[in-house]
């Protein structure tokens, strides 16, 4: 009965709240919606229109604003060519990359992601975890302060001020420090404090003394801490889980370089692979022409006889000469502007970049401008100089397949990667250990009625200064400290996480391995594979030629249809675009071997080196040098070693570091394929 008189309860007040809006008491407090329409908002659409530019509006190269407009179909022949070779297109791409390009449009859509020259320098250089970064630790610091305060109170108790109970005090306090953190984890200080006391205190000696003293004291970790090794992992602020020392910081920017070297090594690639993109270009574009001047002239011919009404000028024929005509004259001019689709580039299928004979000319042409760094429009077009590879490349795999899983740089990175768990596991073991540190304090005190100069009193208490010097009083203080979280909570978290990283970073390693074996299987393979479809291609080609050139002669002496020219004339434009085709794969193949043994940059004689430094570093270097000296022997000076986490340098352009090339005949010296002219 009750919920039956809430149900018609709430129905009334529904119906008063609908119908309330209609009453002339509240239309007034209403919004008209026909009155919101009529205002006038121009002003928030102007608003909303605005956009900040930043203060530099110009272009970084005022010489881009000045580009010419680019080569295109319809427009003025081009008269001038750049001739380039391989290596010179690979000179300008190195000389004029300031950053290392690359040609799926990162550079506008994600500029984080590109890798440039200054990244292993940015990486070292990294106030938070770089190589000065984490020896800025142990550097000494000083620190100084000092404060006056003037003091008017009452005392509830006699003997606190002093014998008077309204205190009046003048009181001014100087500090002063230097300290400094060892390898080891110890930590030393030298203090001074100086204090002066002016006050109305009946007991005073003097009405204001001062008071001068030195700390000599030293902190020294003897488990959690403590250590050569520990310090140079974490550093001396480290905490579990927040590992950066020096060892870690060095590893950061070995990795940073293997990430630097892995984008030269890329972009290489992708520049060899847009030079014999526009290679392919232009011989496509060859074979287009050539087949569409056929088609011409085929089509003229049979025009003269359809104008003649004779036998072989029939409509149809007509129709279909002048057809093929068309088709190859839209494939020439194809070819000669393109389209704008990816071309080859780095794993686009495999680790090098699977050939994409895309063609066009000026296309293809523009964007291997793009990636040398020339301007992009010029009046030019540039031309490869350099034929392809026609010989047979034969691959030892077993000396192969050590160079790969030796010198393949993801593999380097990945391993650099395991060393800095290592060393962040070892480092988190530590927190582990209780924190036991020793402390000693020596002390030094002076006391006098001036600090410096004479003052009222005379005798010992004269002035501070002279007093401390004296060493009349004197106090030291040795100690031991032991603090620990019950538990170690945080410390088994951090090592059971550096575990599973470390875990994490051997089961990538695993994986990456097998998948450089995986992809220098497919790349040899696929050098074999190339080298016979371009001889199959060559076959293909001249039968192609043999077949039209039988055909034409037939129908010469009206003996063969049209049907039959027209479809040899495709062939072999086919078989010409085929062959073309065939041949770059084979150079792009050999190219990808190179880039799955780890030996590109070798291949092309690139070289990685820091550039030099200003004449300012070198003679600071030598100061430092000549500063530090040699120890007199191995007992005044002895020295702990670093823990291990390299190898030591290895020259660039030797095969292997596995194996020494001094040690192996000349024609076994791994990755060195022993040629086969192509017949």
């Amino acid at each position: 009965m009750r919920l039956g008189r809430w149900r018609k309860l709430v129905t009334l007040l529904t119906t008063i709240a609908i119908a309330t809006p209609s009453s002339g008491c509240l239309r007034r407090y209403m919004p008209d919606p026909e009155a919101s329409l009529a205002v006038d908002r121009s002003h928030y659409a102007q608003l909303t229109r605005h956009i900040e530019y930043p203060d530099e509006q110009t272009p970084s190269d005022p010489f881009l604003a000045a580009t010419p407009r680019p080569v295109a179909l319809g427009g003025d022949e081009v008269q001038d060519y750049l001739e380039l070779s391989l290596e010179e297109t690979m000179h300008l791409a190195l000389s004029n990359s300031r950053t290392l390009r690359e040609m799926g449009g990162l550079v506008l859509r994600a500029p984080d992601s590109i890798r440039s020259r200054q990244d292993p320098s940015i990486t070292s250089t990294d106030a938070r975890t770089g190589v000065q970064a984490a020896l800025s630790a142990f550097d000494a610091s000083f620190s100084t302060s000092s404060s006056y305060e003037n003091n008017d109170r009452a005392l509830n108790n006699v003997f606190f001020g002093g014998g008077t109970r309204l205190l009046t005090q003048n009181f001014y306090v100087q500090q002063s420090q230097l300290a400094k953190t060892a390898a080891t984890g110890t930590q030393f200080s030298a203090k001074n404090y100086t204090q002066y006391d002016f006050n109305n205190a009946p007991g005073n000696f003097v009405p204001g003394a001062w008071t001068t003293w030195f700390d000599l004291e030293a902190r020294h970790p003897w488990l959690q801490g403590s250590g050569v090794d520990f310090n140079r992992l974490a550093g001396p602020n480290a905490t579990p889980g927040n590992i950066n020392g020096v060892v870690i910081a060095r590893i950061n920017a070995d990795t940073a370089l293997a990430e630097f070297e892995t984008g030269v090594r890329n972009f290489v690639s992708d520049v060899e692979n847009a030079y014999w993109d526009l290679y392919f270009a232009y011989r496509d574009l060859d074979a287009k022409i050539a087949a569409r001047n056929a088609a011409l002239e085929t089509w003229q011919r049979v025009r003269a006889l359809y104008d003649q009404e004779r036998r072989g000028g029939e409509a149809e024929k007509e129709a279909q000469a002048r057809e093929q005509y068309f088709r190859f004259q839209e494939e020439a001019q194809n070819a000669l502007h393109g389209r704008l689709i990816d071309g080859t580039r780095t794993n686009n299928g495999s680790s090098g970049g699977t050939f994409r004979g895309t063609g066009g000319v000026y296309v293809v042409e523009r964007r291997l401008r793009l990636l040398i760094g020339l301007p992009i429009n010029d009046g030019r077009l540039i031309r490869p100089s350099q034929e392809p590879m026609q010989v047979k490349m034969i691959y030892d795999w077993e000396m192969s397949l050590v160079e790969a899983l030796t010198r393949r740089v993801e593999l380097r990175r990945q391993k650099w990667q395991i060393k800095k768990r290592e060393a962040e596991l070892a480092a988190n073991k530590n927190f582990l250990l209780p924190q036991l540190d020793t402390i000693g304090r020596y002390r030094f005190r002076g006391f006098g009625d001036d600090l410096f100069a004479n003052g009222g009193v005379p005798g010992r208490f004269n002035n501070a200064w002279d007093n401390l010097m004296t060493g009349d009083f004197q106090e030291w203080q040795v100690g031991v400290e032991l603090s620990f979280p019950i538990g170690f909570r945080r410390a088994y978290a951090a090592v059971r996480h550096s575990e599973l990283q470390l875990a994490r970073e051997r089961a990538l390693l695993l994986e990456q391995e097998r998948t450089v074996v995986y992809d220098l299987s497919n790349a040899i393979a696929d050098v074999d594979r190339a080298y016979e479809v371009v001889e199959t291609n060559l076959n293909r080609r001249l039968a192609a030629r043999e077949q039209l050139a039988a055909v034409q002669a037939a129908f010469d002496a009206d003996n063969a249809a049209l049907d039959l020219l027209l479809e040899a004339q495709r062939r072999v434009a086919e078989s010409d675009v085929a062959y073309y085709r065939s041949l770059v794969e084979y150079s792009l193949s050999v190219k990808n071997v190179q880039v799955e043994k780890g030996t590109l940059l070798d291949f092309n004689q690139v070289l990685l080196q820091e550039g030099p430094w200003t004449d300012k570093a070198y003679d600071d270097a030598d100061m430092r040098e000549m500063l530090r000296g040699e120890p007199a022997s191995i007992h005044d000076a002895p020295l702990t070693p670093a823990p291990t986490v390299s190898q030591g340098i290895f020259p660039q352009l030797i095969p292997t570091p596995l194996i020494p090339a001094s040690a192996l005949p000349p024609d076994e010296i791994p990755g060195v394929a022993r040629p086969e002219v192509l017949p």
